[in-house]
């Protein structure tokens, strides 16, 4: 009974992806020494499940949306919308990551435990409406990737990864606490509306220290999307991990981040935006011009799609800068459109690479096109859509964003993100050259036929990609319902 009373049937339903990645999680790692088989693709069908139910758990969850756990989480449109987003982003990588496993020789089991665990940091990151629970999310889904990175052993690229990423993710992560203990110790409060409200009331705390507050609790989260100036991790452990585990990376921990980042900056810190607003505007300009000017220098894909990472992380920021309902929903739907294009075109890499992923210079993508066209398709419309070209997810995404910029009267940042985005065109044009214009590379000659599960992780984010640029209104709309939220 006592547990009853502190614990509601309502606080699990709303807690309930949460509960089923983490118990698949933990009961795969219970099978690996029972199964006693390195390799074994029923680990993946094991994670596929659970990731299905925890979408359905998602949706179901916001069928008794409200908050949960005494207003630590909260479960509305913004946080089903992310929580939809990271999963799906589990099950491509999942999808994508069954040759890749075969083909290193790589034990399963723990891969996709780890794949769970994260998501599941991911999934309490956007619900949390606590500073603590914050931390707690962020920590979980951040430890599982410090080991993903580093999951070939015998790789050192990938050992040096690892390292570069948990150092400097451990520092980042104390900036953040530290801003955290100047929140409780300045306001008496972690809830982000609780803080909203004191710092909105007569009484409110002197914004010296709440600025300083904030300018801490950026780093932090500036370095998990890898916006400039704390974007120099992620060239190198985009690079040195595995290429399914850089994809995930660069999709879903970072929409979860944003996530974070929207619902504190947009809520607990909303009443000094006068404050943070040049520090974002500041960043989102260095990041979009440090990674599409880095990337034109770049000869090693995965090196590249690195520094357009960091550029697209500045067109968020852009949306961030805004400070509106309409900026948090471009925002959300630009992160929606990113990760599918970005997760496909790092899948057409995996598959590339071969084994001991050898073959990630833009050089080895010649004649791509005569050997495997669908495969050559496929990384057509990702790279069309990441310049954002019409027609794509990426179109109406900068298009909103930049809209939102203007609304906000933010016209030299909107001009100058423009410009960027036409620099950006060059360099995922000339992979487009070679696959198209030149005869086949030894990698593309010595090409496997493209297994299910990973022509299954390259067409639905291709669908994914042209759906949202022909009817970006079906996720806009709900994007734009669930920003009204974030208050």
């Amino acid at each position: 009974m006592l547990v009853n009373s502190i614990v509601s049937t309502t606080d699990l339903i709303r807690f309930l992806p949460e509960i089923i990645l983490t118990l698949m999680g933990t009961f795969l790692m219970v099978m690996d020494p029972i199964l006693n088989r390195r390799s074994s693709d029923a680990f993946g069908h094991l994670s596929l499940v659970a990731l299905i139910a925890a979408l359905g758990g998602s949706v179901y969850a916001y069928t008794e949306a409200g908050s949960a756990f005494g207003g630590m989480l909260v479960v509305d449109g913004f946080a089903t919308f992310f929580r939809v987003l990271v999963i799906v982003v589990g099950i491509l990588t999942v999808l994508s990551s069954y040759r890749f496993l075969e083909c290193q020789d790589a034990e399963t089991s723990e891969y996709h435990a780890l794949l769970l665990f994260s998501i599941a940091g991911q999934c309490l990151m956007a619900a949390s409406n606590d500073l603590i629970m914050v931390f707690i999310g962020l920590e979980i889904s951040s430890i599982a990737s410090y080991v993903l990175v580093g999951y070939l052993r015998d790789d050192k690229r990938a050992n040096e990864a690892a390292l570069k990423y948990f150092l400097l993710g451990s520092f980042a992560t104390a900036f953040f606490l530290y801003g955290v203990a100047l929140i409780y110790g300045t306001t008496g409060s972690i809830n982000l509306s609780a803080v909203r409200g004191i710092l909105s009331g007569q009484d409110a705390p002197e914004v010296v220290f709440i600025g300083l507050a904030a300018a801490l609790m950026f780093v932090g989260l500036g370095f998990k999307v890898s916006a400039s100036p704390f974007q120099i991790w992620a060239p190198d452990v985009y690079q040195g991990a595995p290429t399914p585990v850089t994809a995930f990376l660069s999709t879903g921990p970072k929409a979860a981040a944003f996530a974070v980042f929207l619902r504190i900056f947009m809520t607990a810190f909303e009443p000094i935006s006068n404050t943070w607003q040049p520090l974002v505007w500041i960043s989102a300009l260095l990041s979009m011009t440090i990674g599409n000017f880095a990337a034109l220098l770049q000869s090693n894909v995965k090196r590249m799609l690195a520094y357009s990472s960091i550029a697209h992380a500045g067109y968020v920021m852009v949306a961030l800068t805004a400070r509106s309902e309409i900026g948090t929903s471009a925002a959300m739907f630009y992160l929606a459109a990113y990760a599918f294009m970005n997760i496909g075109a790092f899948a057409v890499v995996s598959h590339l690479s071969g084994k001991g992923e050898r073959y990630q210079n833009v050089d080895d993508f010649a004649g791509l096109a005569q050997k495997q066209p669908l495969t050559a398709a496929m990384l057509t419309i990702f790279m069309l859509s990441l310049i954002g070209v019409p027609l794509t997810g990426g179109f109406f995404g900068k298009f909103y964003i930049f809209k939102a910029a203007l609304e906000s009267h933010l016209v030299w940042l909107t001009v100058l993100g423009l410009l960027n985005s036409a620099v950006a065109a060059y360099y995922y044009l000339r992979i487009l050259v070679m696959m198209y214009m030149h005869e086949p590379s030894k990698a593309s000659s010595e090409l496997e036929p493209l297994p299910l599960g990973l022509g299954t992780a390259l067409i639905v984010p291709a669908v994914a990609t042209l759906f949202l640029g022909i009817f970006p209104s079906w996720v806009l709309d709900f994007a734009g319902k669930s920003a009204a939220l974030v208050k």
